[in-house]
């Protein structure tokens, strides 16, 4: 069977397990590169359950993947939350939440061995390659924020397709989102692409994180979305860097753009629920997807097929985990699977 690029062939048989791990707010937070010396994989962090210790094998594994130019550690308080919500009873199962650092982005940005071309396919091929290297049981929820939304579909769908070895098994339950199924006119000029457009226009390092958003503001960013570029800087002798490989991250951004996952959401496969989540102030989102996608949603049930739902976050815009947490917790946490 076709076991696809990366590590799959190489690991498929093979167990690396990573250790370590920090108490943290009643959450064990851990910080794993995971690697076995000469063979490299994502790096991630791991939000725990209060009732799951480090070494306790969880009931439940969500992987989460953030969006262009981001990281893990955005979503760590979001984790934090989603993570004590869905242990609120003592006989909720234990979850794990895995906070990955995608392909040129944060830690993972580090790692040379991830090799162009840099795209959904192959940022989707890391996350079945992380699974094979740290001897993981396969996720059973995937949540993915705007390009990692579309990797997330990429994930199931290679999944779907026997792509990663006849061990794997596809999740349960996708959450996509703020992020649009279909190809993207590349003629559209949203927040992402106006980011973008700068990013590329500013020398490679910077005085301070606060220069950065200060001249973004000075530039019409919000304050809200200025810091959270802010965010992704690192230090660099007396400078702060980026915290991303920018010129692969732009690559990643017009596959992005390129791909279209409407054949999987018109029929997903069997077992699998696609949960899309649209920001009600979001500036990705055609009429004609939105009605495509509201169609989708309502269509009555297949017995052989998954399904998709729709769910719209008030007062957000794409960048969900900063505009409206709360509310987008509101709409994960009561509908996760149990």
């Amino acid at each position: 069977m076709e076991m696809g690029g990366g590590l799959v062939a190489l690991l498929r048989n093979r167990r690396i397990v990573g250790s370590g791990g920090v108490q943290n707010h009643g959450l064990l937070l851990s910080r794993f590169l995971g690697s076995s010396r000469s063979l490299e994989t994502l790096a991630f962090e791991e939000v725990r359950s209060p009732s799951t210790s480090s070494s306790d094998k969880p009931d439940r594994t969500a992987f989460i993947l953030h969006g262009l130019l981001g990281s893990g550690r955005n979503w760590r308080s979001f984790s934090r939350n989603l993570a004590s919500t869905l242990s609120g009873s003592p006989s909720a199962p234990g979850w794990r939440m895995v906070l990955i650092d995608l392909r040129n982005h944060g830690k993972s940005a580090e790692i040379e061995s991830l090799r162009p071309p840099h795209n959904m396919v192959n940022a989707a091929q890391d996350l079945a390659d992380l699974v094979y290297s740290q001897g993981w049981d396969w996720p059973d929820v995937v949540i993915g924020h705007s390009m990692g939304g579309k990797i997330a579909l990429q994930f199931a769908e290679s999944c779907a397709r026997g792509n990663y070895g006849v061990s794997a098994s596809l999740p349960k339950q996708l959450w996509v989102l703020d992020s649009v199924a279909g190809e993207v006119n590349k003629d559209t000029k949203g927040d992402v692409e106006k980011v973008l457009e700068t990013l590329q226009g500013l020398p490679s390092s910077f005085p301070s994180r606060k220069w950065v958003v200060d001249h973004m503001m000075e530039l019409g960013f919000s304050k809200s979305l200025s810091e959270w570029i802010g965010s992704n800087l690192k230090k660099s002798g007396e400078q702060q860097t980026w915290a991303f490989n920018l010129e692969g991250a732009v690559e990643m951004f017009e596959s992005y753009r390129e791909k279209s996952y409407w054949s999987l959401l018109e029929h997903p496969p069997e077992g699998l629920e696609i949960a899309m989540v649209r920001a009600e102030n979001s500036d990705r989102w055609e009429p004609d997807a939105v009605k495509r996608l509201e169609s989708l949603a309502a269509r009555e049930g297949d017995e052989s097929l998954g399904k998709v739902s729709l769910h719209v976050l008030p007062n957000a815009g794409h960048w969900v985990h900063v505009d409206n947490p709360k509310g987008l917790l509101e709409i994960i946490a009561p509908k996760i699977m149990p």
